[in-house]
């Protein structure tokens, strides 16, 4: 039994390294035996770990190893990569709906600019289709106010369809994120799915073998 200090750790099914399972994605099968992601690792049933980075459940995916993982014939699991960063950003963006309900979020140029002169932010938005001028301007502000060294957090992979939806607001283009709870799990979900998207740094070591399979729970 692990102590309460140590995180609980689980086996990569393709890398077979051993970490915390807060940097992990669990899979479980259907009962129609389709692999399915369990990003929130409630889901029952027996369950099998890839480290969360999208060459690795692509990789998995790709050559067969959840058969190997869930000791069992799965189907194909053809774009189960893209679906996992899908489910991602469909969280990202429902997390940063709760930032509006939490009154934890500004949107709009001019109130974005108070919110940084008054050092309110603890982060920015930016719609990935906003122009480079009123990017610009906003970084100039956070050095004024801030310091040149500041590294507040920038969000620029939402559209500004995609961040007026979440948020039920028009034409989003600049938020500023107001320190609370909901604020901060918004950075932390979107800094998950960056690092997702990234992709994995060579391993030579890396890469099932016949011997083992992956840590099931």
């Amino acid at each position: 039994m692990p102590q309460k200090s140590e995180q609980t750790t689980r086996q990569c099914l393709v890398t077979r390294e051993s970490l915390p399972k807060d940097r992990m994605i669990r899979f479980v099968l259907a009962p129609d035996l389709s692999v399915v992601p369990d990003l929130k690792m409630r889901l029952p049933g027996r369950g099998v770990w890839v480290t969360a980075r999208h060459d690795l459940v692509k990789q998995a995916a790709d050559k067969g190893l959840f058969a190997r993982g869930f000791k069992q014939k799965v189907p194909k699991c053809d774009g189960l990569a893209e679906l996992v960063a899908e489910l991602m950003e469909k969280g990202c963006l429902s997390s940063l709906s709760m930032t509006r309900k939490a009154g934890q979020i500004v949107t709009g140029f001019a109130k974005v600019e108070t919110s940084i002169a008054q050092r309110g932010a603890i982060g920015l938005i930016h719609a990935a289709d906003a122009a480079e001028d009123g990017q610009k301007k906003l970084s100039q502000a956070v050095r004024r106010h801030y310091g040149s060294d500041c590294e507040l957090p920038i969000v620029r992979r939402f559209s500004a369809e995609a961040l007026s939806n979440a948020l039920g607001y028009g034409n989003v283009v600049h938020a500023a994120l107001i320190a609370g709870s909901a604020s901060k799990s918004f950075i932390k979900q979107v800094a998950v799915l960056e690092a997702y998207l990234q992709p994995s740094e060579p391993d030579s070591n890396s890469g099932p073998d016949d011997r083992t399979a992956g840590q099931a729970s």
